[in-house]
């Protein structure tokens, strides 16, 4: 998995080693982007104190050449008053020897600054460039992070219904119904043959009485009855 080529600044045999032992790989990514994120900010450090040093050279830079226009422009002065004969060519040739040295020296700095200047403007945008993918492979880190997550979870739910579903012995379950189907076959089956068993017994006249409904001892009733009033008119 390509989000471990870069976790705790160790080796990427140990890497993969850790990955391929399961050893809490999320653990070690978030470590890893902690990690980055202290070089980021020891980036942005560095990239703030770059800059800063490449502001102050660029500020020594115009205040040599400030200096060294000004010497200039003070020996050519010097030269004018003699031309003029305001000073004497003699103190004016001294003068302006003294302020053009100072404005080799000058100069010598301005070199030198100059130099520190290009290198600082070269520095800075190859600092911002490392910030900036710094933070690129941050944000990648942390978005590959958050897949990770949601696969562990998928992967130890799956992990947790597969081992309940290993559980569930399939064969007995379905032996079991069956055998419960049998049963109730057998129990149904024995209650219909006790039924037939009471109806063999029943007497005639239960018979005679469900066949008639009962109509039978009315009508006896009835005609004896009849037959008491008969003879009663006689």
């Amino acid at each position: 998995m390509n989000v471990f080529k870069r976790l705790f600044k160790i080796g990427q045999a140990e890497a993969h080693s850790a990955v391929d032992k399961l050893e809490n790989p999320i653990k070690l990514t978030e470590q890893g982007i902690r990690d980055m994120k202290k070089d980021l900010d020891a980036s942005l450090q560095s990239l703030a104190e770059v800059k800063s040093m490449a502001i102050r050279s660029k500020n020594e830079v115009n205040q040599l050449k400030e200096k060294s226009a000004d010497y200039e422009s003070k020996a050519m002065l010097l030269i004018q008053k003699a031309q003029s004969g305001q000073i004497s060519e003699t103190e004016a040739d001294e003068l302006a020897t003294e302020v053009l040295a100072k404005k080799a020296d000058i100069d010598a700095d301005l070199e030198r600054a100059k130099k520190e200047q290009a290198l600082f403007d070269q520095k800075v945008p190859q600092l911002e460039g490392n910030v900036k993918k710094l933070r690129s492979q941050i944000n990648q880190w942390e978005n590959e992070l958050k897949t990770l997550k949601a696969r562990v979870k998928v992967s130890e739910s799956t992990q947790r219904l597969n081992k309940q579903m290993a559980k569930i012995d399939t064969t007995s379950t379905v032996s079991m119904l069956e055998k419960m189907k049998a049963k109730v076959d057998e129990n149904e089956a024995l209650a219909e043959a006790y039924g037939d068993i009471a109806d063999s017994n029943e007497s005639l006249d239960n018979k005679l009485d469900k066949a008639l409904g009962g109509d039978a001892k009315g009508v006896d009733a009835l005609a004896a009855l009849k037959a008491k009033m008969n003879k009663g008119n006689d």
